[in-house]
């Protein structure tokens, strides 16, 4: 892999993203608050997880499912006003089945983009414990960013929800039914797997 781009992000939220449509094209971003919160081996094992993405090309599929979950919502959108509304006025339920679609549509679509999101963190995981042969730093880095987070979160504005699933930890204070459409994974089976693989090979 080629190396990217690095770059320091003034923020007191302790993350770190990668972004880039494959591996010549890639940055890795780590904030201020991160470099004060985690040891030199910690930063590693983090970097070994942006890495991951890097060469799982994980921003181009993420970017692609955004791009079909954005669709699905606009079909749904048009089917409530062309199909429900339009012509089709004999059927008593026509209306009813495309509210349903436009309510139940967006919602489906960003199930399924959680879904696999989190599945992308956990390959991403495995492959930054396999670049830095060093399982256990990344596991105590992710339970020192979850609660680097909890102390110090970032304040949810529109920009910063639109990026949010590109961070290593949800930078947000998480709860209720915000965990039901995280696009990151529980840290606790993610620190789980990583020591499993540290056990393994050990």
């Amino acid at each position: 892999m080629p190396k990217p781009r690095v770059y320091i992000v003034e923020s007191e939220t302790p993350n770190a993203f990668a972004t880039g449509r494959n591996p010549q094209h890639a940055a890795v971003a780590v904030t201020t608050g991160i470099m004060n919160l985690l040891d030199e081996r910690e930063l590693r094992g983090v970097l070994g997880h942006e890495l991951g993405h890097v060469k799982n090309r994980d921003i181009l599929t993420s970017s692609i499912v955004a791009t079909l979950a954005g669709a699905i919502s606009m079909i749904a959108w048009m089917s409530l006003w062309f199909g429900g509304m339009g012509r089709d006025r004999n059927n008593p339920y026509g209306g009813l089945i495309a509210l349903l679609a436009f309510l139940l549509a967006p919602l489906a679509a960003a199930l399924i983009q959680a879904g696999i999101s989190r599945t992308r963190e956990f390959q991403a995981d495995r492959t930054g414990a396999a670049v830095t042969h060093d399982p256990e730093a990344l596991a105590s880095a992710l339970e020192k960013l979850h609660q680097g987070v909890a102390m110090r979160p970032m304040e949810p504005t529109p920009m910063a929800q639109s990026t949010a699933h590109l961070y290593i930890v949800h930078p947000f204070r998480a709860g209720g039914l915000v965990n039901l459409f995280s696009t990151h994974p529980p840290i606790e089976e993610r620190v789980r797997r990583l020591r499993e693989i540290a056990y393994r090979g050990a």
